[in-house]
């Protein structure tokens, strides 16, 4: 019988679960990845949750940049303690897609005690894709931060970037409605 090692097992389980329909469909729309299976997040989710977390893998998962789905799960198996707030900047600044610095940030990085001063500083970072990742951060620190975060948005506002554009309103919004 041949035996798998966790990577080898992993890659089988997103090839036995592919969607060529999404697979296609986020090709069509301008996906960066080389290899995308198609699964859906709750799928990714479930073989993240039957998987032990552990930062080597999650390593090993994130440095496989051609292939989507490793690049999703790695957030959900790397222990917020065992990444620095250098590690984790890096990660964000190599995200090649919205819809991985979301997972980074929303199964991870949120999760990370220094979450709130890593979004500071990448506020201020002149990567669109790193201030993308703060205004997702933010969000998870509105009630602790409200006036700072507002600021911070507001200026992002002013840089008129369409990848931060739209977070950066939702969280005016929220902090205008949460003073009501």
């Amino acid at each position: 019988m041949t035996e798998f090692n966790t990577i080898q097992t992993i890659k089988r389980r997103f090839f036995a679960m592919r969607n060529g329909i999404v697979a296609d469909t986020l090709r069509r729309a301008g996906s960066p990845f080389k290899i995308i299976f198609g699964l859906n997040m709750p799928q990714i989710t479930e073989i993240a949750s039957d998987t032990t977390p552990d930062p080597d893998l999650a390593r090993q998962l994130w440095a496989n940049s051609s292939t989507r789905e490793s690049m999703l799960m790695a957030p959900m198996i790397m222990p917020a303690d065992a990444i620095s707030v250098e590690e984790s900047m890096e990660w964000i600044e190599k995200s090649p897609s919205s819809e991985v610095t979301d997972v980074l940030c929303h199964r991870l990085l949120r999760h990370h005690p220094m979450s709130y001063e890593m979004a500071c500083r990448m506020s201020l970072s002149d990567s669109d894709m790193q201030r993308y990742g703060a205004m997702r951060l933010l969000w998870h620190h509105l009630t602790q931060h409200p006036d700072a975060i507002k600021i911070i948005a507001q200026s992002e506002l002013n840089r008129n970037c369409m990848l931060t554009h739209q977070p950066a309103i939702q969280i005016i919004e929220e902090l205008d409605f949460m003073a009501e």
